[in-house]
Parts: structure tokens; C-alpha cells; sequence
């Protein structure tokens, strides 16, 4: 069968001199789990972009739903609609997609523009602002929200229309642990309902739950690795050469050694030897 989502040898630049993808190369299947993982500027956003159909290949080619995606293509229906209506992204700063008056107007905004009768529409918010708990906040202007809310309302505006798709970019970033931990239980609620979900983190202890496969990318805007989360984030060599951990050097008492840290994260490997005065790799 031919993958829902294809990318073959794909680049994209913003200016000449500055890329953003080089080459990259990605198959994601119908009711799939892929994480994208890389440091800040290697190319995650760019990619959810072009699977999102909001830039498109300078080189290479991609295909969703079977058809080669191309601006002119989209620009028509009914393939665009269809193509809008399927694939559902989450910013990684939300304030640019939450611009309604209420939370309800909010989760609205997305059925009514996909011409959803006016019954179909209050179903569908009644329905995704029980799932999102979000009844307290339906009146109100979701830029006086915390981060944590909007994130929960710009989800449940995308999921409303519902979806085959999920892009989701940094969707914990900036999070507390708590908002992050609702956050990631919508996301596994969504993958239960068999959509796909492609997520970009670098919130690698949230991984194992989100994904079933990691693509890894490198600074150079290349697929650095692939694999199963369990390989990836126990091959060290992939994550520093990626710089999503590094080494510090830290003293303790009378000895030194080294720790390696997520980067960004709060996840630690703290290998202790016993006090020599010697550096610990």
C-alpha cells in the first residue's frame, strides 16, 4: 500500500543561503506515530509546514492522500478542501491560530468553514469541549488564557473538524509538567481514535508515548537516524551528534565528572564513578 504521507528527497529553503530541508525523505502510514526530533533550527517546523501544505517543495516531490501536493493544487476544490479538512496543525505558538472572540466561537470557527450545518456544528463543539473539559472557558477570550490552556483550546479547534491528520510542533514546549502531562493524554486520546499524528518535540521523556517511530534530524537539515524510539534515544552518539543531550563538567567534593543532559529537557543520565580527580566520560 502506498503511505498516506510521502516525502522524497525534499528541500526547502527560505533564502538561498539559508536551508531549511536538504534531501529529506520521510513515508508516514495511515494510523502511524512518528516523532520528529532535532535541535531548535534544524528544519522540524519547515517539515510539518510542508506536510501541512503551507509551503512546498523547491526539490524534490510530496504526496498525501495519493496526489502530488502542489500550491496550484491546493489553490482548487475540491481536493483543497478535502486536503484542509484532513490534515489538522498545531502551531508551536498558538497565539496565531486562536483569533476568535470566545473559546467557543474558538472550536466553532473551523466546522463553520468547512460549511458543517449549524446542528453538526454545535454537536461537534458541544462534543470536543466535553472531551477537552473546556465548558468553564467557553466565554472567554482564549488570548487571556494561560499557555496551557490556549494549547488545550488550539487542539480542540483543530480536532473539531475532524481530522485525519494530526501535525503537532512542540506541542509540551513551554508547558509545566502538569499542563504538559493533559496535553500528552489529548494527544494518545487522538491516536486511540486511529488518526495519525507526526509530532515534532524535543521533549524526549514524552517520546515512548507519542511515537512508535523517531525520525531524528541533523543540523546540516538532513535525516540524521531512524528507528524505533527505544533504539534512538538509547543510541547516545545519534542525540549529541544531533544536540538534543550534551556533557557537563561538574566537581563534586575532592573529584570532577561528566553528566549528560537532555537539551532542552529535564531528563538527566548521571554516570558516578567512584573519586579519582579524573574526568568521567
Amino acid at each position: 500500500m502506498r503511505p498516506l504521507l510521502e516525502l522524497d528527497q525534499v528541500s526547502y529553503a527560505y533564502a538561498e543561503s539559508i536551508p531549511a530541508l536538504s534531501g529529506v525523505s520521510l513515508a508516514v502510514a495511515e494510523g502511524e506515530r512518528v516523532a520528529i526530533l532535532g535541535a531548535n533550527g534544524c528544519g522540524k517546523t519547515t517539515l510539518l509546514k510542508l506536510l501541512g501544505g503551507l509551503v512546498f517543495a523547491q526539490q524534490g516531490t510530496y504526496r498525501a492522500f495519493g496526489r502530488e501536493i502542489t500550491d496550484p493544487l491546493l489553490s482548487r476544490d475540491p481536493f483543497g478542501m478535502f486536503f484542509r479538512k484532513e490534515i489538522g496543525v498545531l502551531f508551536q505558538h498558538v497565539d496565531a491560530q486562536l483569533f476568535n472572540p470566545t473559546v467557543e466561537e474558538e472550536i466553532a470557527f473551523g466546522p463553520l468553514q468547512l460549511g458543517d450545518p449549524p446542528e453538526v456544528v454545535r454537536r461537534k463543539v458541544r462534543e470536543t469541549m466535553e472531551l477537552f473539559s473546556l465548558g468553564p472557558l467557553a466565554g472567554r477570550p482564549p488570548f487571556a488564557l494561560s499557555g496551557g490552556e490556549k494549547k488545550k483550546v488550539a487542539l480542540a479547534a483543530v480536532l473539531a473538524t475532524d481530522p485525519r491528520v494530526l501535525l503537532l510542533d512542540e506541542p509540551t514546549a513551554g508547558l509545566d509538567p502538569r499542563s504538559s502531562r493533559i496535553l500528552v493524554d489529548l494527544i494518545l486520546e487522538a491516536q486511540a481514535r486511529g488518526r495519525t499524528v507526526v509530532t515534532s518535540t524535543n521533549d524526549l521523556h514524552v517520546v515512548p508515548e507519542i511515537a512508535g517511530r523517531v525520525l531524528v534530524l541533523g543540523e546540516d537539515r538532513r535525516v540524521l537516524a531512524s528507528g524505533t524510539p527505544e533504539a534512538i534515544l538509547q543510541d547516545r552518539a545519534v542525540l549529541r551528534a544531533a544536540n538534543l543531550i550534551h556533557r557537563h563538567r561538574h566537581a563534586h567534593q575532592d573529584y570532577w565528572h561528566e553528566h549528560e543532559h537532555e537539551h532542552p529537557g529535564v531528563f538527566h543520565v548521571h554516570p558516578h564513578d567512584p573519586p579519582s580527580g579524573e574526568w568521567i566520560a
